[in-house]
């Protein structure tokens, strides 16, 4: 008797995807390598509004509002949501073109550059492309053997192409791109207001403590679970982070709402695409702001062309534990898979059992008859039925 066992392993396209991206939770979480600004990020955020609704806003609420930490609360949870969705989505990555596609655009500019002497320099690899009246350059990857569409860019960390690339951002630790910039827009944005919100009610916290005991007294409090640590400390540690904060996140939130209301990405502004020498009419710009801001942030949102989690091939893997001795003369018979095949994941166990052997002398001999005669019963048969 022998043992098989047959094993099927699922392999999906996001394990074998070129670029340096990783993947969590099969696929569905897509981001860069670098990480660590990303943690850093997270870090700022959620330490600063712990601090905050720790001890501020409960004294802010008896004092003037209860609504002061329900608008935080909310300012926190949309620029949370906001900020993951920025860094599990996938930007826009266009996929690398495959050995057979690679070699048919080859040969297609071969055809049309023609052969290059040896030692002379290759044309550049361009299409033009027309767009509202004007022409557009496709330029050629070299990396993912494609002629990029327009705006499309070449990120050098993640080492892939993203369709309208605005720039890798590393404190969401992604791409930003065409599927995921509205959602960048949105987390600074709401990151602006979260932190101007904490820092004006931490100034107006410690001011109306100083209204009541004095200031000198105010900086001698100290919480009951936090002996050894002024609760005044914690505040200004609270209002430096905002105060550093708010130069840096609402001067980009004020930059990129200029780009969104003319139409632009980063990539474009810094490389002077349509502001160079040239004086190149922004062909992508619908010449009115409130039209360009909706194509931007209310437009449709084009799926992934990547399907991270489709299924590329199954490798089946046959082991063979165990077997057990046949009777002389006796043939394996071969394997043969019915209709109840095993499923993929399952294991199978085919138990090989041997016919028994039949000697020669215990078979009778029949009588060989001639064309057209009948078979004559036995004479036992014959008795058996009188």
């Amino acid at each position: 008797m022998s043992v098989m066992v047959a094993r099927k392993k699922v392999v999906r396209k996001w394990e074998k995807l070129p670029g340096r991206n990783t993947f969590c939770c099969d696929g569905r979480i897509m981001m860069a390598r670098q990480k660590g600004i990303f943690y850093l990020t997270l870090f700022l955020i959620l330490g600063t509004c712990a601090l905050f609704f720790a001890f501020e806003c409960r004294y802010l609420a008896v004092q003037l509002s209860p609504a002061i930490p329900v608008f935080a609360a909310v300012l926190f949870l949309f620029a949370m949501a906001t900020l993951l969705r920025t860094s599990f989505s996938d930007p826009g990555v266009i996929p690398r073109a495959l050995p057979d596609e690679a070699a048919f655009i080859e040969m297609e500019i071969e055809a049309t550059n023609g052969t290059v002497p040896q030692g002379q320099r290759p044309p550049p690899r361009i299409k033009n492309f027309q767009i509202n009246n004007q022409i557009v350059k496709l330029k050629y990857c070299y990396t993912c053997k494609i002629f990029r569409p327009p705006r499309a860019s070449h990120c050098s960390i993640c080492d892939n192409c993203v369709e309208r690339f605005d720039h890798h951002c590393p404190w969401v630790g992604n791409c930003v791109g065409k599927r995921n910039y509205r959602y960048f827009y949105l987390f600074i944005l709401s990151l602006s207001l979260l932190t101007i919100y904490i820092f004006t009610f931490n100034i107006v916290y410690v001011a109306l403590k100083s209204l009541k005991i004095g200031f000198l007294n105010t900086l001698k409090e100290t919480p009951g679970t936090y002996p050894s640590m002024s609760l005044t400390v914690l505040t200004v540690l609270e209002v430096l982070i905002c105060f550093f904060t708010l130069w840096s996140v609402v001067g980009l939130t004020g930059f990129h709402t200029f780009l969104v209301a003319l139409n632009q990405t980063t990539n474009e502004d810094i490389k002077g695409s349509w502001t160079g020498k040239n004086r190149v009419q922004n062909p992508y710009s619908h010449g009115n702001i409130v039209k360009n801001c909706c194509e931007v942030l209310c437009g449709p949102l084009p799926p992934s062309v990547l399907d991270r989690r489709g299924i590329l091939q199954q490798e089946e893997s046959t082991a063979q534990e165990g077997s057990c001795p046949r009777a002389p003369g006796t043939q394996e018979p071969p394997a043969t898979q019915g209709p109840g095949q095993a499923q993929e994941g399952h294991s199978v166990l085919s138990l090989q059992v041997p016919a028994p052997s039949v000697s020669d002398t215990e078979v009778p001999e029949e009588k060989q008859r001639t064309p057209g005669e009948l078979p004559v019963p036995p004479l036992d048969a014959g008795r058996a039925q009188h």
